[in-house]
């Protein structure tokens, strides 16, 4: 039996990915050592499954869909650029989220739930939702990138709408993530 590796997330439509490319690039300009994620690549996560058992997709989508079915689509602002575990030392670097207690958390909420009685473990932290743009490797350049990222910590650029969730299967490969979508589900009224 095949197994997969999969999470579920909401894709972020092409404006705002251009929105943040174009943040990266500056980002990129101080040549610090950091394997940054693909633009296209760059989603908001909601829920890492791991492994999967192939069988599962078919629960798995159907757990989705309700917990979509329970939610209305919305619109969440990205705002804020900031580094896990702090700006002054950045390890994951990413960008902020607005407005995301309001309507996001109940849905990765739901979300948990229906998993939750399927079998999947809950997070064992808070849930804290941002979209990752890079990983630090070394100290190379961590100076120049940190007064970047410090300049530009009140970034704002604009909203994007929350209308559908994902579940994706992840293939590792060595030039990075290939991600699938195998199940979509528009929110209600998305």
């Amino acid at each position: 039996m095949a197994r997969l590796r999969s999470f579920l997330a909401v894709e972020l439509p092409s404006q705002t990915l251009s929105e943040i490319g174009r943040v990266q690039r500056d980002l990129r300009a101080c040549r610090a050592d950091v394997r940054w994620v693909a633009v296209e690549r760059i989603h908001l996560t909601l829920k890492f499954l791991g492994n999967i058992d192939e069988e599962h997709i078919a629960d798995i989508s159907s757990a989705m869909a309700e917990a979509a079915d329970q939610r209305r689509a919305f619109r969440l602002s990205v705002r804020g650029l900031g580094a896990f575990p702090s700006i002054r030392n950045p390890r994951v670097i990413w960008l902020g989220l607005d407005g995301w207690e309001e309507n996001l958390l109940p849905l990765q909420d739901e979300i948990e739930s229906r998993l939750e009685a399927l079998g999947f473990q809950r997070e064992g932290k808070p849930y804290r939702p941002h979209l990752t743009l890079g990983r630090v490797k070394s100290l190379k350049g961590r100076d120049d990138l940190v007064d970047l990222m410090e300049r530009d910590r009140e970034v704002d650029l604009g909203s994007f709408p929350v209308d559908r969730v994902t579940l994706f299967r992840s293939d590792l490969r060595p030039s990075g993530p290939v991600y699938t979508p195998l199940a979509v589900r528009e929110l209600a009224g998305g």
